[in-house]
């Protein structure tokens, strides 16, 4: 048996993190939109249907009109720096990195668009990383958004000849650190602007893609008080974590249940999505009384075109326009210090390194 060569010392696997989002287009342009649109919606855990539907969907109702009108939308959120949910979650991994030294790597991706996913695992690669720990950064569970992560993770991961270990965080819709950042960053907020009520404002589902999640096939959407709590029946429920998220949200911010309502933003299409609906709620709440609004998107950790646009445009014209008086869109986490403990924290416990 030949003897180790002392000039090759061993040392144990590096890791590194690679921290996933959704993706943006390059520019608030129609041709990038129409890009970006593409791929997003060409996706199957997107739009779960057979595929000749999809493309026709897609090539003859949606990529003619809708690229044009998101590109206009776009151009009202793009900043210096571009992208917000590019350049927020580019801070993020910047902070994450600092947190956790320079023997941690820490990359960011996009699950459409760019950086892509197989640029991070190769950049993780080139800094000799042995071991990925992946975050996608959903905190509630869809298979539109975690899982067909996911699945590109593990694709690109498999094309890779030497394919590294991969450790996949869960969504993190109740993990104290996410709620107390939330909180932390939207406390002061509320000090200052005394809101009669709060809206905690989700990205919709379709109801087809709840129920096609319930692998009881008889709890999802079958009683009003199906998302009353997550329990093993509706673990990965997005509408029962979104309640639950609320919850924990609430009770960092000392909000009765009398001060708060969950609703769900960005539907698309005739067919029936999970309710209630933003838009309505947001047309409904100042004929209920409420006349200064403050609305929390948590399902997103970094502002983008569902929330600048959709939620603190449009979404405060709506509600101005029904008879509101005043509207504040709480940001969302960004890069916020308490957010990035947050994330190094859930990265350290995945990797046996310990809780702060």
């Amino acid at each position: 048996m030949n003897a180790p060569d002392p000039a090759v010392p061993h040392r144990p696997p590096r890791t590194g993190v690679l921290l996933v989002n959704l993706g943006t287009p390059d520019a608030p342009r129609t041709p990038e939109v129409r890009r970006y649109l593409r791929e997003f919606l060409s996706d199957p855990r997107v739009l779960d249907m057979p595929a000749p539907g999809r493309a026709a969907l897609l090539h003859l109702v949606i990529l003619p009109f809708r690229p044009a009108r998101s590109a206009e939308a776009y151009r009202k959120i793009w900043s210096d720096e571009g992208s917000p949910l590019l350049f927020h979650t580019l801070a993020l991994a910047r902070g994450v990195q600092e947190k956790l030294g320079p023997e941690t790597p820490v990359e960011a991706a996009m699950r459409y668009g760019a950086p892509s996913i197989a640029r991070g695992l190769a950049a993780l690669r080139a800094q000799a990383v042995d071991r990925v720990v992946v975050l996608p950064l959903y905190p509630q569970y869809s298979s539109a958004t975690t899982g067909s992560t996911l699945e590109k993770v593990f694709a690109e991961a498999a094309r890779l000849w030497n394919v590294p270990s991969l450790v996949t965080l869960p969504p993190f819709y109740d993990e104290p650190g996410f709620a107390r950042a939330f909180a932390a960053v939207g406390r002061p907020l509320l000090h200052e602007f005394h809101p009669d009520f709060i809206l905690f404002s989700y990205h919709g589902l379709p109801e087809s893609q709840v129920r096609k999640g319930d692998e009881s096939g008889a709890h999802c959407l079958r009683s009003e008080g199906c998302c009353d709590g997550v329990g093993t029946v509706n673990r990965n429920c997005y509408r029962a974590q979104c309640y639950a998220t609320s919850r924990r949200l609430a009770a960092e911010l000392g909000l009765g249940s009398d001060r708060y309502q969950v609703a769900f933003q960005s539907r698309l299409g005739r067919v029936p999505w999970i309710r209630p609906y933003t838009d309505r709620v947001l047309r409904e709440l100042p004929g209920r009384g409420v006349k200064r609004l403050a609305v929390f998107c948590p399902a997103f950790v970094a502002d983008c075109l569902e929330t600048l646009e959709e939620i603190g445009l449009r979404g405060k014209d709506a509600f101005l326009a029904a008879g509101g008086e005043a509207f504040h869109l709480v940001p969302s986490l960004n890069a916020h210090p308490a957010w990035v403990a947050a994330v190094a924290e859930m990265v350290r416990g995945a990797t046996g390194g310990g809780r702060d």
